[in-house]
């Protein structure tokens, strides 16, 4: 068993363009349920189109303001701010994206259940020396998440 709890000092640090992703759990770890990390995201940092996939995800914004965008209903995506202390959860197969369009670093607790696919992708993508978007809608497709395009 690891040693618990976590210790943030030494947790791997991942990657991800300008964001950074501390994991707190993998999914050797819970069996497969679950991947958490600490998401750090810089202005302008987040994923740069839309996006779903099956897992769930529950975010814990712990500072700074996230921007969610979530296509829920088939009509255009509704823009949603979140800021330290709201809880916000999408559903598995919602199309969405997660941006910080503030001037200040945001920082969140982020669960992805299942955790396999979510864990799959940001390992594969942070060990991109300089990935091309030709590269990530394939690093994307072999972890079941489909890239949707821009913000509509």
């Amino acid at each position: 068993m690891d040693k618990l709890p976590v210790d943030r000092a030494t947790a791997e640090c991942l990657r991800m363009g300008t964001d950074q992703i501390t994991i707190l759990s993998t999914c050797a770890q819970t069996g497969g349920a679950l991947f958490a990390v600490e998401v750090r995201m810089a202005p302008g940092g987040g994923p740069p189109v839309m996006h779903r996939h099956a897992p769930g995800e529950v975010y814990h914004v712990i500072e700074g303001e996230f921007t969610f965008y979530v296509a829920d209903g088939g009509g255009p995506a509704r823009r949603v701010t979140a800021g330290a202390g709201d809880v916000v959860p999408l559903a598995g197969n919602t199309p969405h994206t997660v941006r910080n369009e503030s001037t200040a670093d945001a920082v969140a607790f982020v669960v992805h259940a299942p955790g396999a696919p979510m864990e799959g992708f940001s390992r594969a993508v942070a060990a991109l020396a300089s990935p091309d978007m030709e590269t990530v809608l394939k690093v994307a497709a072999d972890n079941g998440i489909e890239l949707l395009g821009p913000i509509g």
